[in-house]
């Protein structure tokens, strides 16, 4: 039954999928730096989880407020999380490091003539430093980065294992995998810094392997345990991720989570600024809700 899977566009996605896994472990954050972030206390004076979960949570608004990819912003939360996992980054600099990574993913991932200039993000991110400030700060960046700025990342393996799993779907029960769906879920586990120490691909499986569980779509168990063989994703790590990501997710979507002292992110533009902006940027307000599922 396991050959009958590899039909269609199927064979040419898995030929994709063995670069991918070694190319994930060259751009992965270091775990022992993240996890100094975790136990860090938060006296002002040092870096610690909870910033940076609030950082990122300002570049997925940038990423909505300019209506950029899902791909971008993985890609920043990559370059964010490899630069604070070996540097000592001071809290009143962290709005510049976020900006910059935000920035350099941007220019690496988005079409040239989407890309704002750099005097825009900053008015709109209302910081006090200066295009030189980001300037210096993306050098030093990717400097640190070893200039690694193609990294693979959860989106990329989402969007495979999504495509593999549609071929193994008949057409009307394909609207019940909204992608859609799957990208908000990512979005809200890059927001807690404790998944960026898991491995892109096993983050990626473990929302698609709860989503399918979700909607109870039983034919597709044999085209994930497909998945999990080939991506080397044993059942206890995929089974610890789906636990974590199952509880990020009930937080996400609860009445909670969207009052305003909450950490509900509101992205504020005056009339002024915005007069400033160029006519194809648009404002969003709110951080993004789970999509429903077709029933």
């Amino acid at each position: 039954m396991i050959g009958t899977l590899a039909s269609g566009e199927a064979p040419d996605l898995l030929l994709q999928l063995p670069a991918m896994l070694e190319q994930e472990l060259r751009a992965q954050p270091r775990a022992a730096g993240l996890r100094l972030l975790e136990a860090a206390h938060d006296n002002g004076l040092r870096m610690t989880a909870r910033l940076r979960d609030f950082e990122v949570k300002d570049l997925l608004s940038l990423t909505q407020f300019f209506g950029f990819r899902t791909e971008t912003f993985s890609l920043a939360v990559n370059f964010l999380d490899r630069f604070l996992s070996k540097m000592k980054v001071q809290p009143k600099h962290l709005g510049c490091v976020g900006l910059s990574c935000f920035y350099l993913a941007v220019k690496a991932s988005e079409e040239e003539r989407n890309v704002p200039l750099a005097t825009d993000l900053i008015r709109i991110s209302q910081y006090r430093f200066t295009v030189s400030d980001m300037m210096r700060m993306e050098k030093i960046i990717l400097e640190k980065l070893c200039w690694k700025i193609k990294a693979t990342t959860a989106f990329q393996f989402l969007q495979l294992y999504h495509s593999f799993i549609h071929e193994n779907l008949s057409c009307e029960r394909r609207k019940y995998l909204n992608f859609e769906r799957l990208e908000t879920q990512l979005k809200a586990c890059h927001c807690r810094i404790m998944f960026s120490k898991a491995k892109p691909s096993v983050l990626a499986l473990s929302i698609m392997a709860l989503e399918i569980e979700e909607q109870k779509l039983l034919e597709l168990t044999e085209a994930l345990e497909f998945l999990q063989l080939h991506s080397k994703i044993n059942n206890r790590e995929l089974t610890f991720w789906k636990e974590l990501v199952l509880k990020c997710l009930t937080e996400y979507s609860s009445s909670k989570c969207s009052k305003p002292n909450v950490q509900k992110l509101k992205w504020i533009v005056s009339g002024r600024t915005a007069r400033q902006l160029k006519h194809s940027y648009y404002r969003i307000t709110h951080l993004p809700t789970i999509p429903e599922t077709t029933s």
